[in-house]
């Protein structure tokens, strides 16, 4: 059987290795001499079923495989190694059944020899079109492939791909997930950033469920942006940050031998006399502030954390440990009742959502202020109508802040004001309405910067929103208001002339 090909045995540097596929005529390959090539991208029941196996023994195989030449004389199957393990079961049974053996059609490539990156890449790419290629494999695969690639076969194999620039860095996160999580999110319709994206936040509970639901929505509005996963992304970082401070603080205090109480509510239907008190409540036995370096070397020093995970010094039984109440801390406390309870940690939730809605929301007011278009013309009327009517906080932003507070809106790192108003000065006439809109965002902003601002926000506030909003929507779905934001703004929605929202 033939085993010469007419492929060339060097390669010009910055071969285009796809390309080079379709010049290629297939030769004829004894079975034999074929095997499975270290990159393979396939390594998930490679196995030949028996009706693959049927049908070569019938008619051979139709479909040339690809392989490249090995030193010990073999060949190194990237494609098509099913059909080639099944042409060595038939051949090897064709005596006894009274059967021919056949040759493999192969394209032979002599230009990956010693390519083993754009080798597995080339074979990602055929078994990623077959639907039960297993995601791991694919996602390893990758990995191998782009992080081994030059700068150049990079761009070209992520581009063939559909991939980003991020992608060797994006498929190393996504192979954490487990087999059962890789599939759900492949079904769900994540792609490589965004399963990339969930493999960072999958600790949090209901990571999954949640950011599939945001891609749903996504998916449901038909404009292919990603405005709900981008939020719901936002909030879990959040959730996630918020968990690792809080586990943090209670480590701090371990390593410290501080005793972490229980909650106060914890006490409330507890008799105990000699309750704790947090230091601010106690003094000393001549009447002094009590501190929490005088305190530190008491028995019952210890510690709640506050809803930031920051300790509050008490004292586990001050009477016993001679510390005397303040007398306006004497006065029972009323006791908070369950639903007063939840309200407080519904609060708590609010104020970290509309802190990493912020996030999101400055990110896409930047994108708008940095575009090398012209600003939508929604945005230039609302930036030029601020500037005229000047809102109320307005004085307070040009009082506290400056030109490093709006440089960073316009893609500008500057470390001090003259620094900023330099760079931003520079920048071309066309882009003078850019400049204004960033005044505007970050006057905007600094007036939303507490994380109680979604409790009562005012029309002139709400308004910054809503245009976000609107402009997200004209942009694809590339943007859209978090929960609490929405919440926020429904009383200053524009009703229609019907009466409804």
């Amino acid at each position: 059987m033939t085993t010469v090909t007419e492929s060339p045995t060097t390669t010009p540097q910055n071969t285009d290795h796809t390309a080079l596929q379709g010049q290629l005529t297939p030769i004829e390959l004894d079975p034999s001499l074929i095997v499975r090539d270290i990159s393979n991208a396939r390594e998930t029941d490679p196995a030949p079923d028996e009706k693959l196996i049927t049908s070569v023994k019938g008619i051979g195989v139709q479909d040339p495989i690809s392989v490249r030449p090995l030193p010990d004389g073999t060949y190194g199957a990237f494609k098509g190694w099913r059909r080639a393990q099944a042409a060595q079961i038939a051949n090897a049974a064709a005596d006894d059944e009274q059967r021919p053996k056949r040759p493999v059609p192969a394209y032979v490539r002599d230009d990956l020899v010693g390519n083993d990156h754009w080798t597995r890449f080339l074979s990602l790419v055929e078994n990623d079109h077959r639907q039960d290629m297993p995601q791991r494999d694919t996602l390893k695969a990758a990995e191998l492939a782009l992080v081994g690639m030059d700068g150049i076969e990079r761009a070209q194999a992520a581009k063939a791909l559909g991939l980003g620039r991020k992608a060797a860095q994006q498929v190393k996160k996504a192979q954490k997930l487990s087999d059962a999580e890789l599939r759900r999110a492949s079904a769900g319709g994540m792609d490589l950033e965004q399963t990339a994206q969930f493999a960072e936040v999958e600790s949090v509970t209901g990571a999954e469920r949640r950011l599939l639901g945001a891609l749903q929505r996504d998916h449901e509005e038909g404009r292919g942006g990603r405005g709900h996963w981008d939020q719901e992304l936002a909030l879990l970082h959040a959730e996630m940050a918020d968990a690792t401070k809080h586990d943090a603080a209670v480590q701090a205090l371990a390593d410290a031998g501080t005793p972490l109480l229980r909650p106060a509510y914890a006490y409330e239907y507890t008799p105990i006399k000699d309750r704790p008190r947090p230091l601010s409540e106690l003094m000393t036995s001549l009447g002094n502030t009590l501190t929490e370096e005088m305190h530190t070397g008491c028995a019952g020093h210890s510690a709640r954390l506050s809803d930031e995970h920051e300790p509050v010094w008490h004292c586990a039984a001050p009477v016993e440990h001679g510390h005397k109440v303040r007398p306006e801390a004497k006065a029972p406390k009323n006791k908070l009742s369950d639903k007063e309870r939840a309200e407080r940690a519904n609060t708590v939730a609010r104020n970290r959502a509309w802190m990493a809605a912020r996030t999101t929301r400055q990110a896409f007011a930047t994108k708008l202020a940095r575009s090398s278009k012209a600003l939508p013309e929604a945005a230039r009327l609302f930036a030029q109508t601020a500037l005229v009517t000047m809102p109320y906080f307005y004085a307070d932003f040009a009082q506290k802040s400056g030109a490093t507070d709006i440089a960073p809106f316009l893609g500008i790192s500057a470390k001090s004001h003259g620094e900023a108003v330099t760079a931003i000065s520079a920048l071309p006439k066309a882009r003078s309405m850019h400049v204004v809109f960033a005044q505007v965002a970050a006057a905007y902003e600094y007036a939303l910067r507490e994380p109680k601002s979604w409790q009562c926000l005012s029309a002139e506030k709400a308004a910054w929103l809503l245009l976000l909003e609107e402009l997200g929507a004209h942009d694809g779905g590339s943007y859209a208001l978090s929960e609490v934001e929405a919440d926020a703004v429904a009383p200053h929605r524009p009703t229609k002339k019907n009466g409804t929202a």
